[in-house]
């Protein structure tokens, strides 16, 4: 009699004694993102102008932060609505990484941003060329309200990796506004055109900074990294430590999505008949001292024959 087929559904479904998390991301709004996506991408055009206008590093570093703010916005807006998508027969695990490969990129982006500021700052501090401070004051100021506005829209909604690299690029780009905003009251009250450079230099290296801890965080996340709150040793003692364990091995604990550990090992027991209890209490001990929920382990006999 021929086998009835698998619903994929049924076998990402998660039953009683299954870790409780979801392989998908659900009730996250993405109109925070847009709203501020739109109001990145339309003042980033109005300093792309200005900035040449004025003939401003500062400005036009602005400038080029927020058009990479947009486009980190955008990569964020699309990374959830990916991650929101349940598991497949394909993609077992869901959507949840695209969050995390995101914010990645993105912050590979911005250490090129800083890269090309600090090239532009170097030429102009050994040859300083004329610059419109009273333009970069007034646009400047403007960016600097904008980026604000866009700053509180996203610390509304902060609860994920790649809504924080957003949140990250805007900070670091209102950092740029108020630099551009002292370059320009600077050179257009003194006439000093190294200081449009220098302050850019600065703002570079607080950019730089910020983007390296979210390269390290969505690198690690996306590397299987055991997550910074658990202890991969206690675990393991803990383990050991339980009534009928005799040892632990093949152990590897990683985030399934940001803040959800899963846990899968070899154990070791003398009998299959004691392996139930020892699960459960296995189960129940990682839960209540390290918040891992969803286990998966493999009995063992001594001697490290499979039962």
């Amino acid at each position: 009699m021929p086998s009835q087929p698998i619903d994929p559904s049924h076998l990402h479904a998660h039953l009683d004694g299954d870790a409780s998390h979801a392989h998908s991301i659900e009730a996250r709004s993405q109109k925070a993102l847009l709203a501020a996506l739109v109001l990145t991408l339309l003042f980033a055009m109005v300093e792309v102008v200005t900035g040449f206008i004025s003939n401003s590093l500062a400005l036009i570093s602005d400038a080029g932060h927020m058009v990479t703010d947009a486009a980190a916005l955008g990569l964020a807006l699309l990374a959830q609505l990916i991650a929101k998508r349940p598991p497949s027969a394909r993609h077992s695990f869901g959507f949840v990484r695209a969050e995390a490969l995101a914010a990645f990129v993105n912050s590979l982006a911005m250490l090129g941003l800083v890269g090309w500021i600090a090239y532009e700052a170097i030429q102009r501090l050994l040859h300083p060329e004329p610059v419109q401070g009273g333009i970069v004051l007034v646009v400047a100021a403007l960016g600097a309200s904008i980026n604000l506005l866009v700053a509180w829209i996203l610390s509304r909604n902060n609860d994920s990796i790649n809504t924080r690299a957003a949140l990250v690029n805007v900070m670091g780009d209102l950092l740029g506004s108020l630099a551009a905003i002292a370059a320009g009251a600077i050179i257009y009250f003194t006439g000093w055109l190294r200081a449009d450079p220098i302050l850019s230099i600065f703002v570079s290296l607080l950019i730089l900074r910020a983007t390296l801890g979210i390269l390290r965080e969505s690198y690690h996340f996306l590397m299987e990294g055991v997550p910074h709150a658990i202890d991969y040793v206690q675990v393991g003692a803990d383990m050991a430590g339980v009534e009928g364990v005799l040892a632990v091995h093949d152990l590897h604990v990683w985030d399934m999505s940001p803040g959800h550990p899963a846990l899968i090992g070899h154990v070791e027991i003398r009998g299959l008949e004691q392996w139930p209890a020892v699960l459960d209490a296995l189960r129940a001990m990682l839960r209540a001292r390290h918040g891992i929920d969803h286990v998966t382990l493999q009995p063992e006999a001594a001697g490290g024959k499979s039962l």
